[in-house]
């Protein structure tokens, strides 16, 4: 079985180290050899003399490789939208199955993709897009696809869980633990793309995908960040601060970021986002750059998948994996029905609409009558309230406000009005509260 490479970076170096090192193995279980014919990259100059490879095996010509007679198999870790497109989409037109970790391209792309897959008699696996060396992936397009999933709830990226986790455990400010994160080498000299969650947001739109069987685009997923910006839809948020993971851990609560993915009654809710969950929750002990996924189906129950959501090496254990499936299904002359193929197109709801409690804490004027104003303020908008705390300072007061269930839109508008009292000096935070 030959075996072409598109990329030989932290990932690719892995795969063809283990290729390399587990090859009697892999050959055993595939029930023939898989050998590396061809690996793609943008260097050719670049000293790879550390992998177990030889350098006649390098080419820049990746369309070319792809395009080889002899290649079964195409493996793409390269990353990026283009030309990753070009090269998975003409290795599934000339037949040959792909295996790629490129979270990106898929959620940008996945149904055109799982088309060409299927119109080319090819396999298209993607274990290792969602989250590295955690079977996710294949539990949802194999395992569940029976079942019924209600309810996904995820930390989906190990750098934003590393942040938070640091801001609850040591008190650092989320600038002191970005810089730990940046040094550890868990986030990028530009981390925009975790800590704003881009990231986490083409996860879960692989994710519900796949659990809700529709497609669900990653410019349908509503996306806030850990600092303060904008949210995908442009309204101001304000990002994660030490009072709030102070307030949350008074309450019992700790903070988390968090993909949430529901069966809703006329379509499916998709979001990321910092959120409050319950100290006792299963993900409330998902600390540092570890990543876990809580699936609630009718059948099954409750699942957890838990592991490390990044690294080359754990990510390559995932590609490895596929690798073996496909080989084996050319081997056998067959491919996998793609899942995606029987997919409905079930709407993605408005970020207004979805509802869920949240934890709302404001400024204010210690005076008479403050409380009273600011419940009215909350009841005219049909929000109920389940918890309030106030504590004084000077002049001035804090209220911390836990709601019940309401929707986004409620929640809005309730705040828009509160920012307009005299008595308010400022709303100084809202955080949704999940998991109870």
């Amino acid at each position: 079985m030959k075996l072409a490479l598109l990329g030989c970076g932290t990932v690719g170096s892995e795969v063809v180290r283990l290729m390399r090192t587990r090859g009697e193995e892999l050959a055993a279980r595939v029930g023939e050899p898989v050998e590396i014919v061809g690996i793609a990259v943008r260097r050719i100059d670049r000293d790879r003399s550390h992998l177990p490879v030889e350098a006649s095996l390098f080419t820049t010509d990746a369309l070319g490789l792809v395009k080889r007679d002899d290649v079964d198999i195409v493996v793409e870790v390269a990353g990026g939208v283009e030309p990753a497109r070009t090269w998975i989409t003409t290795a599934l037109g000339h037949g040959k199955s792909v295996v790629t970790a490129n979270k990106a391209l898929l959620a940008e792309d996945g149904p055109a993709l799982s088309a060409a897959a299927k119109a080319g008699g090819a396999d298209l696996y993607y274990e290792a897009a969602a989250a590295a060396a955690i079977p996710l992936m294949r539990p949802l397009r194999e395992s569940l696809h029976g079942d019924t999933i209600n309810r996904v709830l995820g930390i989906v990226n190990g750098t934003t869980n590393y942040i938070l986790t640091q801001m609850s455990q040591t008190g650092a400010s989320f600038e002191e633990a970005l810089a730990e994160a940046t040094e550890l080498g868990y986030a990028e000299a530009d981390p925009s793309a975790d800590v704003d969650n881009y990231d986490a947001a083409a996860k879960a739109a692989l994710i519900s995908s796949l659990a809700f069987h529709t497609h669900v685009d990653i410019k349908d997923v509503y996306r806030e960040s850990l600092r303060a910006g904008t949210s995908s839809t442009g309204a101001l948020t304000q990002g994660v601060s030490a009072a709030d993971i102070a307030s949350a851990a008074a309450q019992g609560r700790v903070v988390k970021p968090l993909c949430i993915a529901s069966r809703e009654a006329e379509g499916v809710s998709v979001r990321v986002h910092p959120a409050m969950i319950p100290a006792t929750h299963p993900l409330a002990n998902v600390n540092g750059a570890y990543n876990a996924v809580f699936v609630e189906a009718e059948s099954a129950g409750r699942l957890m998948f838990y592991g490390a959501g990044a690294g080359g090496t754990e990510t390559a254990s995932a590609v490895l994996g596929d690798i073996v499936a496909v080989a084996r299904n050319k081997r056998g002359g067959i491919t996998a029905f793609p899942p995606e193929a029987a997919y409905s197109d079930l709407p993605v709801q408005p970020i207004g609409e979805a509802r869920t409690r949240y934890h709302v804490s404001l400024d204010v004027v210690d005076e008479p009558g403050v409380l009273a104003r600011v419940a009215a303020t909350f009841a005219h908008h049909g929000v109920s309230l389940a918890t309030v705390h106030q504590s004084g300072r000077a002049d001035d007061a804090q209220l911390v406000v836990v709601t019940h269930t309401a929707a986004d839109k409620q929640l809005s508008d309730t705040v828009e009005e509160l920012s307009q009292l005299t008595s308010v000096h400022q709303v100084t935070s809202v955080m949704r509260v999940e998991g109870e």
